[in-house]
């Protein structure tokens, strides 16, 4: 038996080679400082936890789903976006639940582009979006994200030939791998340049939750028009440190929304119930671990600059997300960088070009072991003597 053309041609998962590279090193009894990864380290909240639990008991939840999902929790969503950015969420025709982001991420070209139509990606970015454009026969012209222009596109840059054959975009504020973070004025430019072109925009939000210095992440959807053109996708993996409980949403223009109720209509029946009733808690309940986990980053983040400066390493402090993006040092690409820290140091790091032709020159660097481990990390680092000739 072989596999088909699609699966044939689906992009190498860039995460699962870097998980095989660590557990090796792990397995060889080396003390691996894991910075490459990008899962949550702290539990799931105690009052969600409990809220499964309970929901987990109850004969009623283990049942199918509506295909379409739980009231409750579409109804929860719409509250939510009301509360945290006063957006109005009709919870009947504007919301899509998701088994993770993911699963919307990959969904949406298959259904609303046509094989050999075009979509826009930014470069660097999530990796598995390629996943969607190969299952759905599509094509994609890159974005770069420049450090220049604050890892916003430039959509001067795109031709009019570009504009004219696009017909998706996708974004991502807090970004992945950038740490970069949208404005007003760009969420403006972007329906702007949607209307005019007749370009749907998936915004993915999924660190929607995590922005420093006093800064809340804006959501597209706040946008006048946004709607008209587009569709915000959310996670609750990074807001409330449920990555393994794959819960998301998609909201936003009713017509895109309906394309991915009904594709999942014909992949899924919904969630589990019970999960469904966590996220409820999660979206409705207190919010105060939601602030806590954004200190804990923040600080992290302080720890992690300082650190790279005090040693020379001229970096730049991430704006969203829990990642940082940092420079590498004269004389490597991204990968050989990576490469030489896992070999050399014992410490673990995501190469840039893993994320796109623009990440070349930098490496990617999780928030999400505690303080002492990053400093830890830098120390070892700083050994390696790279850094010299900048201090």
């Amino acid at each position: 038996m072989e596999l088909s053309e699609k699966l044939q041609n689906l992009p190498k998962q860039f995460f699962a080679n870097l998980v095989r590279q660590v557990n090796q090193a792990v397995a060889e009894g080396r003390d691996v400082i894991n910075l490459g990864q990008g899962n949550p380290d702290k539990p799931t909240p105690a009052h969600i936890v409990k809220a499964m639990q309970e929901a987990t008991a109850n004969p009623e939840t283990h049942k199918y789903s509506p295909f379409r999902g739980l009231t409750e929790l579409k109804e929860a969503i719409a509250t939510f976006y009301k509360r945290e950015y006063n957006v109005d969420i009709d919870p009947n025709t504007e919301v899509s639940i998701l088994f993770g982001a993911k699963a919307g991420l990959v969904e949406l070209p298959l259904a609303i582009l046509n094989p050999g139509d075009t979509m826009l990606l930014p470069d660097p970015g999530y990796p598995d979006y390629l996943s969607g454009v190969t299952l759905a026969d599509v094509k994609f012209e890159t974005m770069p994200l420049l450090a220049e222009n604050d890892f916003l596109p430039d959509y001067q840059q795109l031709s009019e030939d570009v504009k004219k054959r696009a017909k998706l975009m996708y974004l991502n504020y807090p970004n992945n791998p950038t740490g970069g973070i949208a404005t007003k004025e760009f969420y403006e430019e972007t329906v702007k340049l949607a209307k005019e072109n007749n370009i749907a925009v998936l915004q993915d939000f999924a660190y929607g939750a995590i922005g420093f210095d006093g800064n809340k992440p804006i959501s597209f959807l706040q946008t006048e028009g946004a709607k008209e053109v587009g569709i915000e996708v959310y996670t609750l993996s990074k807001t409330f440190n449920m990555a393994g409980w794959r819960v998301g949403f998609a909201i936003g223009n009713p017509q895109i929304v309906e394309a991915l109720n009904l594709i999942q209509d014909h992949l899924f029946v919904s969630l589990f119930p019970a999960i469904q009733l966590a996220a409820v808690e999660a979206l409705t309940g207190d919010q105060s671990c939601v602030k806590k986990q954004v200190a804990i980053y923040e600080s992290r983040r302080k720890t992690l600059i300082k650190a790279c400066k005090e040693v020379g390493w001229p970096v730049t402090a991430p704006k969203g997300s829990f990642f940082a993006w940092l420079p590498v040092p004269k004389g490597f690409t991204s990968q050989q960088f990576a490469d030489f820290l896992l070999e050399k140091a014992d410490v673990a790091v995501a190469a840039g070009n893993g994320f796109g032709e623009h990440g070349e020159g930098y490496i990617r660097v999780g928030l999400l072991v505690d303080e002492q481990k990053l400093t830890e990390a830098i120390k070892r680092i700083e050994q390696l003597n790279l850094f010299k000739e900048t201090v």
